[in-house]
This record gives structure tokens, C-alpha cells and sequence, in this order.
């Protein structure tokens, strides 16, 4: 089975280390373009100054003139490397002799052709590491007569930068340490309670309805937890009513089948008169009736455990109910030896469900007679309010 805690921890992970990498990456764009357009911007300004130098003092000459007569014009106080080229892109002058690269590649020098100052990155096979130039074209009159180039080394730059992002991967490594650090604690915290519960409705599912789940927060974990218990208690309230419900049946059986088997034995008397038979069968037809919807209550218990239990209520007279009951009850208290004193004087139709009044009445005198002794009596008074 999949651990979510393994799941959500991978989940995080993967998160944070996107996370982490997609910065470094920003961060090092930025600070590689921060740190280049710094070099370009100081080579741009001494190039102006060398320009700025060559159109106010010697550009009423030629290139070539300039560079055999003045060329420390060019780069004097310059620690860059600086090239001259003539308006059609070819190498005049070198300040370190360098003759045979091939320039043509350069697209730096191919816009400066064209009148723009354009800026190249890259390797040049007499450096080891890279190298920045800059070229800036020379104009006489709004015409480009040559270019001047300025090449210097990203080795100090990319040095200085390097640093940087190792301080960057650095602290980064320790965010993503502290980071699973955290999403275990987080893990944690989450996963632990869901356990706990699962614990509890284990119990639960095993029949033990008395324990209860201890998490109390204001959260999904704290509702889940809520249900579980509300659960629980529902269950054994429903277990309750299901046991007090089978109890009842019982007696409420036991009471009609003692009546029928009673009124047998009266029946099997060859004392008894024609009335007394005629009177029994009645009440054994009756008591089977209600045998019968006790079983069909039975069937359906469900109803009663979802609090749909339906009352068939109707008019009918108290007087006649009551004189049922007091037949149904004679055979027992003759058997019994105890007085049945019945007072029915109440004449009236009321609206209820006779057969659960007639449950409640024979449950009153069932235990009346239970709690009894022979030769003791049992008085029934009926009477209106």
C-alpha cells in the first residue's frame, strides 16, 4: 500500500527543489547579465573618450595616418586588448600582434560596419577563457571610416560570479535540507492524527463502541475526528434502541402467546360453556392478528432504527379497547390467582393507533401481574381528564 506521507513528501520535495533550481537559474542569468553589461558599459565609456579624442584632434587625417603617427591615441592608459580595422572590416592594428584570427566570424565588427556598437561574447584561441569585445565604429562626416575594437578578459568576471553562485548553491542546498526537514515535520503533523484515527475507527469496526477520538482542532482533522465520535455515538445509541426494541418484542410476543395458550387450556375444559368458546376463539383470532403485525414490524426493524416508524392512527372507542384487554387478561389472572379490578367507564372515540394503545395497556398490566403475588389484585382505572 502507497504511503501518502512518502507521497506528500515526495510531492514537497519535488517543489521546493523546482523551486530552489528555477531561482538559481534567475539568479544567475541576472547576475552574469549584471556583471557583462557592467564590463560593457566601462568599455563603451573608454571608448568614447578614445573616440571623442580621435574626431576632435586627428580625424583630418587617414586611419593608416593615425596609426603610424598617433596610434597611443588608441589605447594609451588602456589595459584592453584594442583593434583597429578600416571601413571594409580588415585588421590594421593589433595592440598585442595579434594578425591571424579570423575576424569575418565576428558579428560585433560586421554591425560596427554598419554603424552600430555592437558588443560579442566568446573564446578566442590566445585566451583560455572567454573574452568580451566591444566595437565602436569611427565616422568622418556620418561615413564609417574604420572601428575601433576593444577585447577584454571575463576571466576576473566569471571568477567573482562563480563565487557568487556557489554562495547561492550553498545556501541553496541548506533551504532545501531545512525544507524536507520541515515538509517531514509537516508530514508529520498531518499523517500522525490520520493514523491515530484509523486506529480508533479500527476499534471502532471490532465492536467497541466506547472509545472515542481524542484530536480536538479546528480543522478538517478536528471534523473528521468530530464524525468519527458523532458516528460512534449514533451507532451505539441505535445498538441501544435495537436491544430495547428485540426486549420489547419479546415481551410484547411472550404476552399474546401466554393469552392463546391460556385460553387453549380454557377451551380444552369440558367445563367450558358455549359463550366462554365462542369468547376464546375471538380473542385467539384477535391475539393471531396481532401476532402477525408484530411480525411484520419485525420485517421491518429498519424503520425503527431510522426513527420511520408510522402510526396508524384512526378513531375508535377506549371503552370497547379496554373491554378487549379485560377479556384478554381474565385467563391469566385466573391462572394466576390474582383479582383483575377493571373501572371502564369512560365512553368516548379517540384518534390514536389502537394497536400501539393496546401494547401500551397489556405492557402496564404484564407488569402489574409480574410484580405480583396470588391472592393479590390488580386494579385498572380508566378515566378521562
Amino acid at each position: 500500500m502507497k504511503s501518502i506521507k512518502n507521497e506528500l513528501l515526495r510531492g514537497i520535495v519535488i517543489i521546493i527543489f523546482s523551486t530552489v533550481i528555477l531561482l538559481n537559474i534567475l539568479l544567475m542569468i541576472f547576475i552574469r547579465k549584471y556583471y557583462y553589461d557592467n564590463t560593457e558599459d566601462l568599455l563603451k565609456s573608454r571608448m568614447d573618450v578614445s573616440v571623442s579624442f580621435y574626431n576632435k584632434y586627428f580625424s583630418s587625417k587617414t586611419l593608416v595616418e593615425n596609426i603610424y603617427d598617433n596610434v597611443d591615441a588608441f589605447w594609451n592608459e588602456n589595459d584592453a586588448q584594442v583593434e583597429i580595422f578600416d571601413s571594409k572590416g580588415n585588421l590594421l592594428m593589433d595592440s598585442i600582434g595579434v594578425d591571424d584570427f579570423n575576424y569575418s566570424n565576428s558579428p560585433d565588427v560586421a554591425r560596427a560596419l554598419k554603424g552600430e556598437i555592437s558588443r560579442w561574447v566568446g573564446k578566442v584561441s590566445y585566451y583560455n577563457n572567454k573574452v568580451m569585445a566591444v566595437s565602436y565604429p569611427l565616422e568622418v562626416d556620418g561615413e564609417v571610416v574604420g572601428i575601433l575594437r576593444f577585447i577584454t578578459s571575463l576571466e576576473e568576471i566569471d571568477g567573482v560570479i562563480a563565487n557568487i553562485m556557489f554562495i547561492f548553491i550553498s545556501i541553496s542546498a541548506a533551504v532545501l535540507i531545512m525544507g524536507v526537514v520541515l515538509s517531514i515535520i509537516l508530514a508529520n503533523s498531518i499523517i500522525e492524527p490520520i493514523k491515530y484515527l484509523n486506529k480508533v475507527a479500527e476499534k471502532m469496526g471490532s465492536g467497541n463502541l466506547s472509545v472515542r477520538s481524542a484530536i480536538n482542532k479546528e480543522n478538517e482533522i478536528g471534523q473528521l475526528s468530530n464524525t468519527l465520535n458523532f458516528m460512534a455515538n449514533e451507532i451505539s445509541k441505535r445498538e441501544q434502541l435495537k436491544n430495547e426494541f428485540i426486549s420489547s418484542v419479546s415481551h410484547e410476543l411472550r404476552t399474546p402467546l401466554t393469552a392463546i395458550k391460556g385460553w387453549t387450556i380454557t377451551l380444552n375444559s369440558s367445563e367450558t360453556d358455549k359463550e366462554t368458546l365462542k369468547l376464546g376463539f375471538e380473542i385467539i383470532e384477535k391475539e393471531t392478528d396481532r401476532l402477525t403485525l408484530m411480525v411484520e414490524e419485525l420485517l421491518d426493524f429498519s424503520r425503527l432504527i431510522n426513527d420511520k416508524v408510522t402510526l396508524e392512527k384512526k378513531q375508535f372507542n377506549i371503552k370497547d379497547l379496554i373491554s378487549h384487554i379485560e377479556s384478554f387478561m381474565i385467563p391469566r389472572a385466573k391462572k394466576e390467582n390474582i383479582a383483575l379490578v377493571i373501572k371502564n367507564n369512560v365512553d368516548e372515540f379517540i384518534y390514536a393507533d389502537v394497536n400501539r394503545m393496546k401494547q401500551v395497556f397489556i405492557n402496564i398490566l404484564d407488569n402489574a401481574f409480574k410484580f405480583n403475588k396470588p391472592g393479590g389484585k390488580v386494579e385498572f382505572d380508566v378515566y378521562k381528564i
